[in-house]
Parts: C-alpha cells; structure tokens; sequence
C-alpha cells in the first residue's frame, strides 16, 4: 500500500512439486532441529532458511505436508508474537529513534506513520487469534516489547 513494489504474484514454487528425490533428511531429525531453533527464539522464516542452507531441506511443506507456521502451532512452539507484527514494530522502534534524534527529517516521520498504519491493521487482523482481545499497539511500550 505504502511501496511501490508490484506485489509477489510469481514467487511461487513449480506447480506439482510433491518430493525432491534428492533430499535425505529424516522427519524426526528434521523436526528436532525445527525444535531447537525455535526454542532458541527464531522466526519462521529464519527456521526456513537455516533448514534449506545448512541442512538441505528445501520446502519443509513437501517433507512434511504441512506449513512450517502449522507444524510449530501443532508442537506448541509458536512465538508469543507474530513475526511479521514483529518485524514491523522493530521497523517502528527504528525510525520512531530516528525521529528523536534527527527533528528535521520530515520524511521519516511520514514513514513512521506508514509503518504504524500497517502495524494497526495488524494489530485489528491477529486481535483474539494470536494476540489477547485488549492488545494495543503503543509507541513507548512497543520499545520495551522489542528489548
């Protein structure tokens, strides 16, 4: 909404891709170490990527038939937090320090307010699902969530 970036339409993996042959990882072993990086505190998408980098795993779905987020929901491993919700509000702890130190720098503030909108309707989407029904997004607390 607020980019100019043309969306995500083709960054899709090849239609009919059910196994990759060359993959030898076992699903226990798999989800041990799926286990223990989300035990130390990982997102999803850092998860991804050390699994596809470091262990050859290239789409945790095909080997498991399930979403990485489903499959750390079913094992109770999922973060307090959304990672996206996180990561936006990282973004705003940023730019709102930015704006303190830097009072001039007017297109900043704008972008603060970019990066606050669509924490909001984050905030409204994840209410009652994954954050308490009374949650609200607040400048200074956002700052102590993000230490």
């Amino acid at each position: 909404m607020h980019t100019r970036k043309k969306g995500k339409s083709a960054s899709h993996p090849p239609v009919g891709k059910t196994s990759y042959s060359w993959v030898q990882a076992d699903k226990a072993a798999v989800l041990k170490i799926i286990e223990k990086l989300s035990k130390e505190g990982k997102s999803e998408a850092d998860i991804g990527r050390i699994l596809r980098d470091e262990h050859g795993v290239p789409s945790v779905k095909v080997l498991f038939g399930s979403k990485l987020g489903r499959l750390l929901k079913e094992n109770n491993l999922q973060s307090k937090y959304p990672s996206d919700l996180m990561l936006l509000i990282h973004k705003a702890v940023r730019l709102s320090r930015h704006s303190g130190k830097n009072k001039r720098d007017y297109h900043n503030r704008i972008k603060l307010g970019h990066v606050e909108s669509k924490i909001k309707r984050l905030v409204y989407y994840y209410r009652g699902k994954r954050l308490p029904a009374d949650w609200k997004y607040a400048r200074e607390e956002a700052a102590l969530l993000v230490k």
